[in-house]
């Protein structure tokens, strides 16, 4: 149960994408219904019917513009593509309200939310480094976040208001965003590696001999089920995911280390990404085939 109080000002999302529908779903029809959205496919007049279909779900009123979604606004939750989000922030800066709280909820590098932060800053917001640190189905606005920088406190209790899930990782703009894109050389580069190993053990007629061995080796894992659902994930989101990894790429070179398997991983997340295919209600092989097929 929520106790936001919707009488103290309205909530806003730039970007009305997957997580923004899952976040706004969660808190309920109350809340949902004070919420305001701006999407930069509003500007497309076939675009914009995702993002339309989205609000209609949920409740949360779609505006034709930034200026109409952020005024007055109590907090701006931005939940953009990683390439786009000092884009998004630079465009909704001019329309932020003083001392509204800016949530950057994207997938990007500590030096992206950097540059972020002073751009909200100077317009008088007050900006907070947010992580996404699990996928928002099936948990909605209880999937786990990170938050960091100098107003992660106030973003805690705003963000506990609303019965979301918010630890906070530091008092730095990169704290929370740190975590999540070195984490990801892991989490999507598990991803990547499935596909280039068991793919070509398809290809290769040997893939069962391949799965032996490997549950042999790690025994912990049930590597069919899992190599199904890392495939699945880079047949739904791998385009998103590359556009991450890049941003963990950058990461990784702010660090002065290596990103060669980011850059990699980002490779592979792409080229699955762009088959659009439907990953369906199936087992690995049934994806493996069905992505050896298209590529």
């Amino acid at each position: 149960m929520s106790d936001f109080d919707v009488s103290t000002g309205h909530l806003a999302f730039i970007g009305f994408g997957e997580a923004a529908e899952a976040f706004a779903t969660g808190w309920g029809p109350e809340i949902a219904r004070q919420a305001r959205a701006y999407d930069l496919k509003c500007d497309d007049a076939v675009a914009v019917a995702l993002p339309m279909q989205r609000a209609a779900r949920c409740g949360v009123t779609l505006a034709a513009d930034h200026a109409s979604a952020l005024t007055d606004a109590r907090a701006v939750f931005c939940l953009v593509t990683a390439d786009r989000a000092v884009e998004a922030a630079t465009q909704a800066a001019e329309f932020l309200a003083a001392g509204a709280l800016g949530l950057d909820g994207n997938s990007c590098s500590p030096g992206a939310k950097r540059r972020a932060t002073e751009l909200i800053g100077a317009a008088g917001g007050r900006y907070v480094d947010v992580a996404i640190m699990a996928p928002v189905h099936p948990k909605l606005h209880h999937t786990p976040l990170l938050i960091a920088g100098p107003y992660a406190a106030q973003a805690e209790r705003l963000l506990s208001s609303l019965d979301m899930r918010a630890k906070p990782a530091g008092n730095t703009i990169g704290d929370a965003s740190s975590i999540k894109m070195i984490r990801s050389v892991m989490i999507k580069g598990m991803e990547a590696l499935t596909a280039e190993c068991l793919l070509a053990a398809c290809r290769a007629g040997v893939e069962e001999k391949v799965l032996t061995s490997l549950q042999a080796s790690n025994p912990g894992i049930e590597w069919p089920r899992q190599a199904a659902y890392n495939l699945e994930r880079m047949m739904m989101h791998g385009r998103r995911r590359a556009a991450e990894m890049r941003e963990v790429a950058a990461t990784l070179a702010e660090l002065d280390l290596p990103n060669v398997m980011a850059v990699a991983t980002a490779d592979w997340q792409q080229r699955i990404g762009d088959l659009e295919l439907a990953a369906g209600d199936e087992d690995f092989t049934a994806r493996a085939d069905r992505i050896l097929r298209a590529v």
